[in-house]
């Protein structure tokens, strides 16, 4: 049954279909934890991915992020070297690794995939990562951004 395959298989695959990585591009990154978990509500799991979006990309710099409770928006521009695939499989094997290794089991973080929009260049820059930063605030999650802790922008 054709559609009996469609409901159990994820389709994260057609995520991929028509990606490009041009370096120089800026790209905003959207990925969920695995079956959304809110694993992310510990904070110590949250700094680690905040840590590993400035310490693990290799050839992207971060312009803005959040760290979600169950996911997370990543500002970035992307650099020379290895393509938007590699960099982000690179962020989530490594938080991967250092959530599990902390406490202390082997499941899955994160869920097959991601989003990706290639920001134009025409687009507000400041006003895209405002609005990334501004994520908690619009989920009710805290009722000032300085409240929360797991965010940052290049331009403060």
């Amino acid at each position: 049954m054709p559609g009996r395959q469609s409901i159990s298989r994820p389709h994260s695959h057609r995520l991929r279909v028509g990606r490009f990585s041009e370096p120089g591009r800026i790209y905003l990154i959207t990925t969920a934890t695995y079956r959304r978990r809110p694993l992310f509500r510990d904070l110590s799991l949250g700094r680690i991915v905040a840590r590993a979006l400035y310490h693990e990309t290799g050839n992207a710099a971060t312009l803005a992020y959040v760290v979600m409770p169950d996911h997370l928006h990543w500002l970035m521009q992307l650099e020379q070297g290895p393509g938007l695939a590699e960099v982000v499989g690179r962020i989530k094997g490594v938080t991967a690794r250092r959530i599990n290794a902390l406490r202390d089991s082997r499941g899955r973080i994160w869920q097959p995939g991601y989003h990706d929009h290639a920001v134009r260049r025409e687009e507000d820059i400041r006003a895209l990562a405002r609005y990334v930063v501004a994520n908690p605030l619009r989920a009710s999650l805290v009722a000032r951004l300085g409240d929360y802790p797991l965010w940052d922008a290049v331009w403060l």
